[in-house]
């Protein structure tokens, strides 16, 4: 069986219309031609698909079956047709951005509020996660892109760095607030608020102040919460710049570090998926965007 394409045109158009004349006019040709192209459709399906009674054609049982398949096809072409050319106006579907929550917090958010005014259509989902779970969920197929702590295993990801170093978080008015530089012995005795013991970020905060005898009272999941609380006389704290760009000038202020502690972050993408154009465009536009605190 060898079925043309212009024959289930031709059918299709006959079926909508109800006549061969109208058929013709919606596919730009002659009566005639219509009438050739059902006969043969007819012939290479071996069965009768309308019984003419008098001016009208009628479908057979077969050819209401049949037409029922043929839309169904016509349709999803359609949808084809329509999600290429969403594609191509960098569109379709949406972005599922997985990020620490560090991200979630400030840079992350702003940054896609700027973007999405840039792309009408664009439909984003942000989740929180720990970097682990980033790193799950980009395996996964869960999500476009990943932003997570380093380091990672760049084995079945690609992984983009953006390395910033962090910076000592200080009370306007604080002591320690007229230093130009913060040393490991500037923390003594002050009250440290820390991030999650056995936290990555932690871990290098507890490698900077090792000997070093301060108190700890607090611990924060997200730098947001830190700097407020830094604002709020809380106690002192060593946090990511980006973090703090809401509070600058508002009880907060920052002060670089004499030895560097890394706080930056990856963008991830699994290896054995094609990043669309969206996801490229907005990685790329991400990257320039945090530029201001790279180090």
């Amino acid at each position: 069986m060898h079925l043309q394409s212009r024959q289930i045109e031709a059918f299709r158009a006959v079926m909508m219309t109800g006549s061969m004349t109208a058929a013709a006019e919606v596919l730009g040709v002659t009566q005639p031609a219509v009438s050739r192209l059902i006969r043969d459709f007819e012939a290479v399906l071996g069965m009768s698909l309308f019984e003419r009674r008098g001016y009208q054609l009628v479908p057979t049982p077969d050819a209401l079956t049949l037409y029922g398949e043929v839309e169904r096809s016509f349709i999803g072409q359609t949808r084809i047709a329509e999600l290429a050319k969403a594609l191509k106006a960098n569109a379709a579907g949406a972005l599922r951005i997985a990020a620490m929550p560090v991200l979630m917090g400030g840079p992350l958010p702003r940054f896609v509020a700027r973007f999405s005014r840039e792309h009408a259509d664009l439909r984003v989902t942000l989740v929180g996660l720990s970097s682990r779970l980033v790193v799950e969920h980009v395996l996964a197929g869960q999500a476009d892109i990943g932003y997570a702590d380093l380091p990672l295993d760049p084995t079945a990801i690609e992984v983009e760095t953006y390395p910033i170093a962090a910076v000592a978080a200080l009370p306007s008015e604080h002591r320690l607030a007229p230093k130009t530089v913060l040393e490991p012995a500037d923390f003594a005795g002050e009250h440290v608020i820390g991030a999650p013991p056995g936290s990555l970020f932690r871990s290098r905060v507890d490698a900077f102040l090792d000997g070093v005898a301060y108190h700890n009272f607090i611990n924060a999941t997200l730098a947001q919460a830190t700097c407020t609380m830094v604002s709020e006389n809380a106690g002192i704290a060593i946090v990511s710049p980006h973090a703090t760009e809401n509070y600058q000038g508002r009880g907060l202020v920052t002060r670089p570090l004499s030895v560097r502690i890394e706080a930056g972050f990856a963008c991830l993408r699994a290896k054995q998926r094609a990043a669309s154009a969206l996801a490229s465009s907005f990685t790329d536009a991400f990257a320039r965007y945090l530029r201001r605190w790279s180090s």
